[in-house]
């Protein structure tokens, strides 16, 4: 899940991250492959498949896994996969975008649909909730990377347009064709962005109540869970509290 500073209770929430690695490197791997294949197969060339080179490395994925998924792109013997973007809400009418790489577009609408609705949700038609979030670029950096009036500063310089910080990382935002530019320059100044993506921003958040949240959690893990789905976007809010009930 990614989206709101305030999601970041719900991206460290479990320890079970290490089973969900091999997941994430096919997940990249397939972006890397797409990214590859639209435009030249070089990251230096192609701005897509830079930052998806990158979000691999931030996530340690090895060299090797990096050139197979490339050299898949230019052997064009690859499948042909089909971006795809899901609508729908979850518990307690919070909004939901699932962005997916499909290579079989009934299969994935139906895993789509069959997780919303067993989770307490229901999928609505393309459009149904992306009017109420912006389409934005957005570049994490560890907390590490620098104090909050560091990267504000070194943000600013490269041309983005709003910074969030909490404990864990700092979120910069920018505008959707400032993505590559602005991650370029901060590369520069900050070192290497644990990730660079196009993102949807919620324009206003749900608090989420205990009542819904682990249904809501458990809607977000299986749509995550999913091979096609790359990114899972929400307008919702857990308070920390919450987050501790849960376990």
């Amino acid at each position: 899940m990614a989206g709101h500073s305030k999601f970041k209770n719900i991206m460290h929430r479990k320890g079970a991250q290490d089973k969900k690695r091999s997941s994430m490197f096919s997940k990249l791997s397939r972006e890397i492959t797409v990214a590859a294949k639209m435009g030249m197969p070089d990251p230096d060339m192609n701005p897509r498949l830079r930052l998806a080179v990158n979000a691999a490395k931030a996530q340690s994925m090895p060299k090797d896994n990096i050139q197979r998924a490339i050299d898949k792109a230019i052997g064009g013997d690859t499948e042909n996969y089909e971006e795809i973007r899901y609508e729908g809400y979850g518990p307690g009418g919070v909004a939901i975008i699932v962005e997916a790489l499909t290579d079989n577009r009934n299969r994935t609408a139906t895993n789509i649909r069959t997780a919303f609705s067993k989770n307490g949700g229901n999928l609505g038609a393309s459009g149904a909730v992306s009017h109420g979030f912006d389409r934005l670029g957005l570049i994490t950096y560890p907390a590490s990377a620098g104090d909050a009036d560091a990267v504000f500063e070194a943000a600013l310089e490269a041309g983005a347009d709003d910074v969030s910080s909490n404990e864990d990382e700092h979120e910069i935002w920018t505008a959707m064709d400032a993505l590559h530019e602005v991650a370029k320059a901060l590369e520069a100044t900050l070192g290497e962005a644990d990730g660079a993506k196009l993102a949807w921003k919620p324009q206003t958040t749900v608090e989420v109540d205990e009542s819904n949240a682990g249904t809501l959690m458990k809607l977000v893990d299986t749509l995550e869970d999913d091979d096609d789905v790359q990114t899972v976007w929400g307008n919702y809010e857990v308070s920390d509290e919450v987050m501790e009930k849960l376990g």
